[in-house]
């Protein structure tokens, strides 16, 4: 049986999330809060299920240019490998500064600034956007030559280190803070003080932002505010994904001529209108004061989340066992239920439509390891007359179960 060794990152990651938060209460330090450690996670479980489906595809990317477009063909030595990864380090800069400075870029990596927290749960906050967004940057090294294993090899050493720097729990680090983009340097990077914006883009090594101009000390003094300048304020996994994409549509609508449109997508994001955000929000139909969310609503979004945790380990460990079809429909049930939880987060109405087509899903993927496809379909259809028959009033029990609440009480759309 052959087994994906990457599935144990999971487990560790986490791990390490709960030693901080541990550590951070015994000391006293309010570094997480809940909701938005979740929200930080259900981004990184999202990046994590698309990588099942598009990592070899990155890595046939790299292999097919080196092998038919590659300037040299370049073997593996020690110098090589320092070269390599001072190379992998210098091209994560560059596309790391122009994601900050250039409107479609900036889209795919928005979402890793939005938290207002700072802490190892952060780190998870990676897009598929963001992924084939730096892959398009490192397919400069198989041109140079370099072969895709050790290529891919670097990346997830690239993969591996930022997890570390997201944290307040380390101070600063002596010599290696000369070296090394430390948590002290990062938390410089997520800070949305004016005298921090637009600094410390290193990946592994600072050399380059002192290098290029765009490094700065962190002032211990200083307090730090982390998140965007103008803070979302949101757990809905799709606001938070599409909320710059709208804010973009909108600023491209108000330009007249093609030419004038697509500057838009190439200026920086300061560019862009400060009123966008607030028309962006009434598409999203945004609740300014959402009720306080009940413990049993915390413990319903906990359980969902644990099973997602468990679920994506497992699912990554043997998805070389597991046929298509099935990845399809595991994956729409992992989608749907960050939507959800999201959308239950923020006490949104229409989570139990959501629910219906989750347990769809899950019927689906029932039917593939089946012996009974016959008594399967015929329950099926019982029950969807059933559910069908019943909406209006399974609707309401739903969300009186899960919000304390019914439809008719205040609730937003």
């Amino acid at each position: 049986m052959q087994i994906n060794y990457l599935f144990a990152a999971i487990p560790m990651f986490v791990g390490f999330m709960l030693i901080e938060y541990f550590y951070a209460k015994s000391k006293g330090w309010k570094y997480f809060n809940m909701h938005n450690s979740l929200t930080n996670i259900s981004i990184g479980i999202a990046e994590r299920l698309a990588d099942v489906f598009i990592a070899g595809a990155f890595f046939f990317v790299y292999d097919y240019i080196q092998k038919e477009h590659g300037l040299f063909s370049i073997k593996a030595s020690i110098g090589v490998w320092i070269i390599l990864f001072l190379l992998t380090d210098f091209v994560w800069y560059w596309y790391h500064r122009l994601a900050h400075e250039i409107n479609v870029l900036w889209l795919a990596h928005v979402v890793h600034h939005q938290s207002e927290d700072f802490n190892y749960t952060v780190s998870a906050r990676i897009t598929v956007l963001q992924a084939i967004a730096r892959t398009c940057f490192w397919c400069v090294l198989p041109f140079i030559g370099f072969p895709a294993p050790m290529i891919t090899s670097l990346l997830l050493v690239h993969g591996l280190y930022p997890f570390f720097i997201h944290t307040r729990t380390i101070g600063k680090l002596g010599f290696l803070e000369y070296i090394l983009v430390t948590p002290s340097h990062h938390r410089v990077h997520h800070a949305s003080n004016e005298k921090y914006l637009d600094r410390n883009y290193g990946d592994v090594l600072i050399i380059w932002d002192k290098l290029f101009g765009t490094f700065a000390k962190e002032d211990e003094k200083e307090v730090i505010k982390f998140g965007l300048t103008h803070p979302l304020q949101t757990h809905s996994f799709l606001r938070q994904h599409l909320h710059f994409a709208v804010e973009l549509w909108l600023a491209m609508k108000s330009k007249r001529g093609l030419l004038n449109k697509l500057r838009v997508l190439i200026a920086k994001p300061e560019t862009l209108e400060p009123t966008l955000r607030h028309r962006a929000e009434e598409i999203f139909h945004i609740r300014r004061n959402p009720k306080a969310i009940t413990q049993p609503l915390n413990k319903y979004v906990i359980v969902q989340f644990l099973f997602l945790l468990v679920g994506l380990t497992l699912f990554i460990a043997f998805e070389h066992q597991v046929p298509l079809s099935s990845k399809v429909c595991w994956g729409l049930i992992v989608i749907l239920t960050l939507i959800n939880c999201g959308a239950i987060m923020e006490q949104k109405k229409w989570v139990f439509e959501v629910e219906l087509i989750r347990l769809s899903a899950f019927l689906l993927l029932a039917f593939e390891y089946s012996a009974f496809i016959s008594v399967n379909f015929f329950l099926t259809f019982l029950l969807s007359i059933v559910v069908l028959l019943q909406f209006q009033r399974l609707r309401e029990y739903y969300l009186k179960l899960i919000y304390r609440t019914n439809e008719r009480s205040e609730s937003s759309a």
